[in-house]
């Protein structure tokens, strides 16, 4: 490589960490707001936080990173496409060319307008207010029309969002992904429906002492290979996982003592985020390179490590001797086979993080549609509940209650999040899809987990996805990882399998006449 291009590569990787330092900042006090912040420090925050994403905006999007960038474009066109220099010229271009596009002033009113309405939001749900909300995602809808506008779209608004966070996924891939899992989901789901006394999960329903499921819950996902030295547990209303570099990369639960799944699979799930980011390369920190693939490919470590193994049989063969242990009561009389059966309960939930596996992507596609709508202007955000009661009854069959348990339940669309919730089914697909291929590559899989060994796991993860950070597009970084691209098959099939042998499905339709 010669001198220059190295000098320039160098300039460019100072800026880079300057912008990361501060996003990371920010992160920082978001976490902090989450977790420790008093009531009284909202609009500081606010200001804080909107300073800190206007710093960071202007500085990556000078007119100095548009110059090198043109500069080592064709200096690094001859090195290997999955080389650190290609890959972060390649990736920063990406996300320099949709920066440039929004006003630093934009970029500011963002965070402001994220910072003053999840306070809000957390306020409306604790009262089941949605009213007290309104003002606030009527605002958070008109910012997101401004950066759909601001990026450009060919088709719909929608578009323009979706790439942001799913690079090379459209509006109308996403309806006929959710179209093929609908045609498989409603018919399962329906089956399980008649065979509902198959499975009874009474048993987490009895009492779990909170502060021993919190500590049960750390130790276990320490085992699965959370390193605690660069990571912490907390509460929050909204359990969620963040990363401030390398060596610090915290996740939040909540707990409830009427009901075990809450504490123990949410702390799995958010610590499958976190084991993503503890596996990034640090040849690849303080750059753009640094994070997730996409949302969906982060949810794809996240749902992995939650459900195709946390609520797998082997996985509960292992840990259920010590759970007994540590909740003697409660478990008094059931076995790991009842309990397994138990923790994979399917019936239809109101709450989207307790929804069971079958149901889980009609959340999704619920709140897909409903973003769209709101952002082509054909729902007012105060009509939302209406029309999110409505279709929850349509799709799943249940009455909601109330707001909180409704359309206050999520806390994205506090922070002008829209475009992230298809990130959920397409982690669901991915994961499936990971798991398929190391079922090839390790036959002898369900031995290890069932005897507690996760590292060969969790390092064909770090070998095939974590390390790579965002070098590749997910569908780049799947076909790298399985020789396929996304394909929602895996996961019916998974599904399909599991729930047809818990339920006893294949017997019910050779018995019946």
């Amino acid at each position: 490589m010669a001198v220059n291009t190295k000098d320039r590569l160098q300039s460019l990787k100072e800026i880079l960490a300057e912008v990361t330092g501060l996003s990371r900042a920010a992160a920082l006090l978001e976490w902090d707001q989450e977790t420790y912040m008093p009531p009284g420090g909202v609009q500081s925050r606010a200001e804080q936080m909107a300073t800190l994403s206007r710093l960071a905006h202007v500085k990556f999007t000078s007119d100095e990173v548009g110059r090198l960038l043109d500069q080592l474009e064709d200096e690094v066109a001859k090195l290997p496409f999955d080389s650190d220099e290609a890959s972060l010229v390649r990736v920063t271009r990406r996300d320099y060319d949709e920066a440039t596009k929004l006003p630093p002033d934009l970029i500011s009113e963002i965070a402001h307008a994220g910072s003053m309405a999840q306070p809000v939001w957390q306020k409306a749900r604790r009262e089941a207010n949605f009213s007290l909300f309104v003002p606030y995602l009527e605002k958070n809808v008109e910012l997101n029309r401004r950066i759909a506008d601001a990026i450009g779209y060919d088709e719909r608004p929608y578009d323009a969002l979706i790439n942001r966070s799913e690079p090379g996924m459209t509006t109308a891939q996403l309806e006929g992904i959710f179209a093929e899992l609908k045609r498989a989901i409603v018919p399962l789901a329906a089956d399980i429906a008649r065979h509902a006394d198959a499975v009874d999960d009474r048993v987490l329903y009895r009492g779990f002492d909170p502060d021993l499921q919190l500590a049960y819950a750390l130790g276990l996902v320490k085992r699965l290979g959370y390193d605690l030295e660069r990571g912490r547990q907390d509460i929050s209303t909204h359990p969620f996982s963040t990363a401030f570099g390398p060596g610090d990369v915290r996740i939040t639960t909540r707990v409830s003592r009427d009901f075990f799944n809450e504490c123990l699979f949410g702390s799995i799930h958010e610590s499958g985020h976190a084991m993503y980011n503890q596996g990034m390369g640090q040849n690849i920190d303080r750059t753009p390179l640094w994070g997730g693939a996409s949302p969906g490919v982060h949810e794809s470590q996240s749902r992995f490590w939650e459900n195709l193994v946390g609520r797998s049989l082997p996985f509960w063969r292992h840990f259920f001797p010590s759970l007994v242990a540590t909740f003697p009561e409660p478990l008094r009389g059931v076995d790991e086979e009842a309990f397994y059966r138990a923790v994979n309960r399917s019936y239809p939930s109101l709450i989207r993080v307790e929804a069971d596996e079958v149901t889980y992507n009609m959340h999704v596609l619920l709140r897909f549609e409903l973003e769209n709508e709101m952002l082509e202007g054909t729902l007012k955000a105060k009509d939302l509940p209406e029309a999110w009661n409505s279709r929850f009854k349509s799709y799943l069959g249940l009455n909601v209650p109330n707001d909180r348990e409704g359309a206050l339940q999520d806390i994205h669309w506090s922070y002008v999040s829209f475009g992230i919730f298809p990130g959920y089914t397409i982690g669901n697909l991915i994961g499936a899809q990971l798991m398929e291929k190391i079922r090839t590559d390790m036959p002898d899989l369900d031995a290890q987990i069932e005897t507690g060994q996760f590292a060969s796991l969790l390092g064909w993860l770090r070998k095939n996805v974590h390390r790579h950070g965002r070098k590749f597009t997910p569908n780049e970084l799947l076909e790298r990882a399985t020789g396929k691209t996304l394909s929602a098959a895996p996961w019916i099939a998974y599904v399909q399998k599991k729930f047809g042998a818990l339920y006893g499905l294949q017997e019910a339709r050779k018995a019946a006449p």
